[in-house]
């Protein structure tokens, strides 16, 4: 059996896998965000609704930013 250390970094470790459309879309800064996150927590664990929201947030448009 795993011991409370391991149980609590694979748990870690699976959230952050779950998550990463989400963080994609952060990291991008894009403008749906809140869509995406939402869609990821609430379809992410269907395959088709993980990838939807990776997809939306890896492929999707972000807006240029005017200080680079």
């Amino acid at each position: 059996m795993l011991d409370n250390t391991t149980t609590v970094i694979l748990i870690i470790l699976i959230v952050a896998l779950y998550m990463i459309p989400t963080l994609v879309a952060n990291a991008r800064d894009h403008p749906r965000r809140p869509q995406i996150t939402l869609l990821n927590i609430l379809f992410g664990w269907t395959l088709i609704g993980w990838l939807a929201a990776f997809f939306w947030a890896a492929l999707g448009t972000v807006p240029a930013d005017e200080a680079r």
